[in-house]
């Protein structure tokens, strides 16, 4: 696996000050992507033990909340066996902060046989992350005002609190008045506040 970058102190990508790794390939080639240069599986510089190494001395610092992974695209087949190993190391050293992910890919695509995101190490990858921002940027439904989205068919899953319940769980789009966030808060808990949606195997709403 390749990468474009790494950004460290990032706020515009999840919840709180996090580590941010965009990975390289992607095969969604959606219109007006931000980065298309990352569409190239070998942009950037080899993933190696050494970027690993790198990154977790990022995420050390008590202010820093977690892990992003953006890209390209994270759940490409090849990408997800490189990060697998990378994200049991982050979770073995700091079990207290989050992993986010951002997919082009929908959940249903990710959990159903004969996609093409999904491979044998796609369970695993998902278990390990906390959020998953997943769908293709749509620019027809480009909004600003979304929280951590370019486009309103995008979703912040929850992903602990989708396992617990049993149906898809989403982080709201944005914080209510007067209650304080990550960003102002190095320690802000896991599993934030949350509303449920359809099950799974059901098609949920853009609205969400």
């Amino acid at each position: 696996m390749y990468y474009g970058e790494i950004k460290n102190c990032d706020i515009a990508n999840g919840e709180g000050v996090r580590v941010t790794l965009f990975v390289s390939g992607c095969t969604n080639h959606c219109k007006n992507c931000f980065q298309p240069q990352t569409w190239d599986f070998c942009y950037g510089q080899p993933f190696t033990t050494e970027t690993e190494d790198y990154l977790l001395s990022l995420l050390s610092p008590v202010y820093i909340n977690g892990l992003t992974l953006l890209g390209g695209e994270p759940f490409e087949p090849e990408n997800q066996r490189a990060l697998v190993p990378f994200l049991r190391r982050v979770r073995q050293m700091y079990p207290d902060k989050t992993i986010w992910g951002f997919s082009g890919f929908t959940y249903e695509e990710l959990t159903s046989d004969g996609t093409h995101p999904r491979c044998e190490v796609t369970d695993e990858m998902l278990s390990l992350l906390d959020v998953l921002v997943d769908g293709r940027f749509v620019e027809e439904l480009k909004d600003l005002t979304l929280r951590f989205r370019g486009s309103s068919n995008q979703r912040l899953i929850d992903l602990n609190a989708s396992r617990q319940a049993g149906c898809l769980c989403f982080l709201p789009d944005r914080p209510r008045r007067g209650r304080r966030t990550a960003a102002s808060n190095p320690f802000f808990q896991r599993r934030p506040a949350l509303r449920c949606g359809a099950p799974p195997s059901l098609s949920v709403p853009a609205e969400f």
